[in-house]
């Protein structure tokens, strides 16, 4: 196998301490072509990044010498281009074909399969169950540990949002015990009888070609299964400029919503429902730091979706599997951040949740934008999209706020937990 001009692809790079490289950058593939990641030494992010199918491999060696000041040789960067091809990481014909058999599988099929569980959270049916009464609701509910009774923030009121964390169950318990909880309590108390629908708004880790994707298929958990809302769906994809379903084979591997489908299956327990799971890019307004506002496909698709949600007032709640922070040494910064830097993160990150609390959707995306590249906020996508979709006499609460800090090497990931009600 031999590669002329590799380019790589869009990749997920995440810096790791690996055992046979030292310093080490990891591939993965957010869109789920690649079956695997790659490990490769951190000295070859020269050569990666010269990866672009404008440059030859002799070409890529002699600049990577030149700025080195070290000779490269053009057989070590050929083994790493045929070593990134055989494993799908490279924007090749190779990798096109593969991509269009996958995706038209996923696509014929009816069912998303749960991809995380027996991972991220636990598959088995009772241990799943278990983990998230003990380690998660538990910990938020009222004095006892049982559903029901008083609201958990003063007089019972209506619930018409919920932001939650979107990162795997076992280091984010509590966060989603604290927005659970507050649903679990919503659900129980009047108002929320009706609810049948849970329009599910999430992080697309991989990118898309549209400002969001909607998935019309039935999502399995370990609980049970949530079926689409077919007729939501159908008004969304009528009153879009774009093609709402073009996307939607990111949903397959996607984490930020099923990760939501497991909460709401176990709080229904039996009770009869249906979703609405978009994937939130915001296609290049996210990329050119532009309210999605002044982008008229964007903009039709949040019309639609007030639309759609306005019709349905007390029968839909709308959740966005949301984290914050991304920063240390894991997401390529230089050291992890010591108590100082921690406080200064969450005073940005509180400043944002501010905006969000007082339903400033514009002010939101400002405040996020600004720093998009350093705090690396990757839930900026639905928290907009939720702000835009409640009703405008909505208020916002913050339930939790949380810094996981990897006990290896330093680094954050922040994430909040937050109600609306109106």
């Amino acid at each position: 196998m031999s590669v002329l001009r590799p380019k790589l692809r869009a990749l997920e790079v995440v810096v790791i301490q690996d055992e046979h490289h030292g310093r080490a950058l990891m591939l993965r593939d957010t869109e789920g072509i690649a079956p695997s990641p790659v490990v490769v030494p951190a000295a070859s992010s020269a050569v990666l990044a010269r990866f672009d199918g404008r440059r030859s491999i002799d070409e890529i060696a002699r600049e990577v010498s030149r700025s080195a000041g070290q000779h490269v040789d053009a057989a070590h960067v050929s083994r790493l281009a045929d070593e990134l091809e055989r494993a799908w990481m490279l924007d090749s014909p190779r990798f096109h074909a593969r991509r269009r058999t996958v995706v038209q599988s996923f696509d014929a099929a009816p069912i998303r399969m749960a991809a995380h569980a027996g991972g991220a959270y636990h598959g088995d049916r009772l241990r799943l169950a278990d983990f998230i009464e003990r380690q998660c609701l538990r910990a938020a509910r009222p004095q006892g540990g049982a559903p029901g009774g008083a609201a958990l923030h003063g007089a019972p009121r209506r619930m018409v949002g919920l932001c939650a964390p979107h990162m795997d169950l076992w280091r984010a318990a509590v966060g989603y015990g604290h927005a659970y909880a507050a649903l679990e309590q919503a659900l129980t108390g009047p108002g929320l009888e009706k609810v049948d629908t849970f329009v599910l708004l999430g992080t697309s880790h991989a990118p898309m070609r549209r400002p969001y994707a909607v998935c019309e298929k039935t999502f399995t958990t370990p609980l049970g299964p949530l079926d689409p809302d077919r007729e939501m769906i159908a008004e969304l994809a009528a009153a879009s400029r774009f093609d709402v379903h073009e996307d939607q084979y990111l949903h397959k591997n996607e984490h930020s919503i099923e990760f939501q489908t497991v909460f709401v299956r176990h709080l229904l327990g039996g009770r009869a429902a249906k979703i609405v799971p978009i994937l939130c890019g915001l296609s290049d307004c996210q990329a050119r730091r532009r309210d999605p506002a002044q982008d008229d496909r964007a903009e039709s698709f949040l019309n639609a979706l007030g639309d759609a949600l306005a019709k349905r007032r007390d029968r839909v709640l709308v959740i966005a599997g949301a984290d914050l922070a991304h920063v240390g040494p894991r997401f390529g910064d230089p050291a992890p951040l010591d108590e100082r830097q921690r406080r200064a993160l969450r005073d940005r990150d509180l400043a944002s949740i501010e905006r969000a609390t007082s339903i400033d959707p514009p002010g939101f995306f400002a405040d996020v934008a600004q720093d998009l590249g350093t705090r690396r906020v990757c839930g900026l996508g639905p928290i907009y999209t939720l702000l835009r979709a409640l009703p405008p006499s909505s208020r916002g609460e913050m339930l939790h706020y949380e810094q996981c800090i990897d006990p290896d090497e330093g680094s954050i990931v922040s994430h909040t937990s937050l109600g609306f009600y109106g």
